[in-house]
């Protein structure tokens, strides 16, 4: 079982930023598609961004992109999501991934391993 850990939620006004952060356990990183997916209130969860295990590859959902960025230091472990002109919409519990396949804005498989989730709420 690979644990993921994410840092870096909590509350900001929209148009505000947040960087969210996934820590992995040494070398997972750098084997396993990353990603970031989100559940709304009241709503399934949805996909946000992946990012293939050397970076050279990213995607995301239409609703994010341009807005989001996500990144990964595979010497840290870690996976990131910047995320910029936040709107009240974006307000989810974002979940960490690793182990799924996805093209430019949508995943195509489920992931292997979840994070806890990290809340993000953006007041409007």
């Amino acid at each position: 079982q690979v644990q993921l850990v994410e840092s870096g939620g909590g509350l900001v006004q929209a148009g505000g930023s947040l960087r969210l952060s996934c820590a992995t356990p040494e070398r997972t990183s750098s084997i396993y598609t990353m990603g970031w997916f989100r559940q709304p209130p009241g709503k399934e969860r949805e996909f946000v961004a992946g990012i293939s295990w050397n970076g050279m590859d990213t995607g995301y959902a239409k609703s994010v992109k341009d807005r989001f960025t996500i990144s990964r230091d595979n010497a840290k472990n870690t996976v990131y999501l910047q995320m910029n002109r936040l709107k009240p919409e974006d307000t989810a519990v974002y979940y960490c991934a690793a182990g799924f396949s996805f093209t430019s804005n949508q995943p195509l498989s489920g992931a292997r391993f979840w994070g806890q989730g990290t809340q993000v709420t953006v007041s409007s």
